[in-house]
């Protein structure tokens, strides 16, 4: 079991308001099948794929790292992933990948949870997807005493899990929309939600040590919400499946970590300064020419990535021009600088 020092998480401490949800990095046991699944069916490009590995997304920034373990199991009842959300920037996009699911009749649970609107599914392997757009114009959520509630632009209660209105969605839609496009452009990871064994660890960690905000938490419902800037959530946590559960055992599909993304060094280095001084071990510290990564588990052991994007224009470059990544030791003392 994880121990924080008390000393550092009683200390308030806020994450930067443009911190956000980088790519969500699964292991897989088909690689192909997965790839084609995340293409076929959901529209999204594939970047690179170099050996067991891949990375895919809406044709800038991975939104989808995949590494294959060939015929690895899928195991129920751990902490990990619950659902990875896919952000569409407006309805009309949402309205098409319904369409498409239809279309291909793959099975999909469409919800209107009042300031978002959204459907869920499963990869092939398991892991669970939610496609959403948000729409703080039809009303609010949010976790007030313990409960959950939701309200429309009115002010009236709605149970925030409501069938949603497919065919005013579909109606987004003309004649001439075609259903086979790639994501927009402007798709990201909108927020991740994670299986957990205690609310209280869990919550300690991702609010009260790295400071994202308290948008929500009740023990009775088992869930909470917490945020960067304000955002209804960029991690959810809950013990619905996993209460007292353990990770799951190694060489199994499912989550290899999430990824946060900060605005720069200097708010990295503060992140990292502080999971150093709270006592969490690290697992990794690496540059990988684009970005400076440092890894690390949550006390579930879902695994974290803490990283910032250096500027485009200090990227690396091959000869022909080409981003030139790699991965080597990142000079952790010289980040830790950056947050004196």
């Amino acid at each position: 079991m994880m121990t924080l020092d008390r000393a550092v998480t009683e200390t308030p401490f806020t994450i930067h308001p443009a911190t956000r949800m980088g790519p969500v990095h699964l292991t897989v046991a088909d690689l192909e099948k997965q790839i084609a699944f995340y293409r076929e069916v959901l529209g999204f490009e594939l970047h690179w794929r170099e050996g067991s590995a891949a990375g895919l997304g809406a044709g800038q920034e991975d939104l989808l790292r995949l590494t294959e373990q060939v015929g690895a199991p899928r195991v129920r009842g751990t902490t990990g992933l619950y659902h990875f959300a896919v952000l569409v920037p407006n309805r009309k996009e949402l309205g098409r990948l319904l369409a498409r699911l239809f279309s291909l009749r793959y099975p999909n649970y469409p919800t209107d949870h009042v300031m978002t609107e959204t459907t869920y599914l499963d990869d092939p392997e398991g892991n669970g997807i939610e496609l959403y757009v948000d729409t703080p114009e039809d009303g609010t959520f949010a976790i007030v005493d313990g409960n959950f509630i939701a309200r429309d632009s009115s002010g009236e209660l709605r149970s925030g899990r409501d069938p949603l209105d497919v065919e005013a969605l579909l109606a987004e839609l003309g004649p001439g929309d075609r259903l086979d496009t790639p994501l927009p452009i402007a798709t990201k990871i909108g927020h991740v939600h994670l299986h957990v064994s205690d609310l209280d660890q869990a919550v300690a960690f991702y609010q009260r040590l790295l400071g994202f905000g308290d948008q929500g938490i009740s023990s009775r419902l088992g869930a909470a919400f917490v945020s960067a800037g304000g955002y209804h959530h960029h991690i959810g946590l809950n013990t619905w499946e996993s209460k007292g559960g353990s990770p799951p055992p190694p060489g199994t599909t499912g989550l290899y970590h999430v990824a946060v993304r900060f605005p720069d060094r200097k708010t990295l280095a503060a992140a990292v300064r502080r999971v150093l001084e709270a006592g969490v071990q690290l697992e990794g510290a690496s540059d990988h020419g684009v970005s400076e990564a440092i890894y690390l588990r949550d006390p579930d052991g879902n695994g974290v990535e803490l990283y910032r994007d250096r500027p485009r224009e200090d990227w690396p470059r091959s000869e022909d021009e080409g981003v030139a990544m790699f991965t080597r030791r990142l000079d952790l003392a010289a980040l830790l600088a950056e947050a004196e």
